[in-house]
């Protein structure tokens, strides 16, 4: 199937974490068969016939390049290959498999399973056939909104909420008004669905801080820098909503004030 053309009907997709068991059922609540596999090792009859393949494993650099690779190895030269990252470069990943403009990325915001926004990765070599098809791919999945960004650190949203967040971060740790209050402001204040540290204890504090470091290290922008109160929050297991404390979850940010 030509990359113009593709329906993107029947699905390969390797991982077996949250990110890829999220990807799945929104895949099949939009109608596509989903060949749903936790690594590539003897998946080369699965994905023979598939029409697109995305890999959803951990968002490590060596990680995602071997399973490319080994996917790479295993279908046709012309199936189109998606990386599912949300801090790594799809150029540099693209690079080592065969035919670059067969590989894009894409970036769930929001539950995955759920609505919300889905970043359409445009890498130096992707082409602009398969860009277009998984736009349309993208926002067929019931609740999702598809919009298309270029490959540079943080993409979109994550370029500009993660120093939104590290400043809202810093400022409370400076004192300068409490959890709630601070929420409240730049909830009611500037429209926003969720406050900052809300969105931080639902996102996970450990989560924020892997992938701050990880821009940071890339960009050495001060802006990704984490902020001091976040590394020893996650080192005292207040990681938000998952462990019950957070910024508003239990109580763990008043007792760091």
């Amino acid at each position: 199937m030509s990359e113009s053309t593709a329906d993107f009907k029947r699905i390969g997709l390797i991982g077996s974490g949250t990110a890829a068991t999220g990807i799945a059922e929104a895949l099949t609540a939009s109608g596509r068969e989903v060949i749903a596999l936790g690594s590539t090792r003897g998946a080369g009859a699965d994905l023979a016939d598939a029409d697109l393949v995305l890999e959803a494993v951990p968002d490590e650099a060596e990680v995602k390049q071997a399973v490319l690779a080994e996917i790479a190895d295993v279908i046709g030269e012309g199936t189109p290959i998606v990386t599912v990252t949300a801090t790594l470069s799809v150029t540099e990943l693209a690079a080592g498999v065969p035919n670059p403009p067969r590989v894009a990325g894409l970036h769930f915001l929001g539950p995955v399973a759920g609505p919300g926004v889905v970043e359409v990765v445009r890498a130096l070599r992707t082409g602009e056939d398969l860009v277009q098809a998984l736009v349309a791919f993208a926002g067929s999945i019931e609740g999702k909104q598809p919009v298309l960004v270029g490959d540079r650190p943080g993409f979109l949203v994550n370029a500009l909420q993660l120093p939104y967040l590290n400043d809202v971060i810093q400022e409370f740790d400076d004192g300068l008004a409490s959890a709630e209050d601070i929420d409240t402001a730049l909830r009611l204040g500037l429209g926003y669905r969720a406050g900052p540290l809300e969105t931080l204890d639902r996102i996970g504090l450990d989560v924020h801080l892997r992938t701050t470091e990880a821009l940071y290290a890339v960009t050495r922008d001060r802006r990704y820098a984490p902020p001091p109160l976040l590394r020893r929050m996650v080192a005292a297991g207040f990681l938000g909503d998952k462990t019950g404390q957070g910024f508003r979850t239990g109580g763990a940010a008043t007792e760091e004030e």
